[in-house]
């Protein structure tokens, strides 16, 4: 769970700012997005499969112009 103490002379929206810090470092937010609807496990390994292939790909283009 998050808290954000307010501290004597600090505003609510400093706080508010934050909080929303928090829960983006926190990765709720992804996460809730990720579990709002249900995906087929062979979706999900096609893309993990995909995603790999991308980053090697930057990899192999970072390393090239080095």
């Amino acid at each position: 769970m998050l808290k954000v103490q307010i501290r004597k002379g600090q505003s609510v929206e400093k706080a508010l700012k934050i909080f929303k810090r928090k829960v983006k470092d926190s990765g709720m937010m992804f996460e809730l997005k990720e579990r709002s609807f249900y995906k087929k496990p062979s979706a999900i390994k096609r893309e993990q499969k995909n995603k790999t292939k991308l980053r090697a790909k930057y990899e192999k283009l970072k390393n090239q112009e080095d």
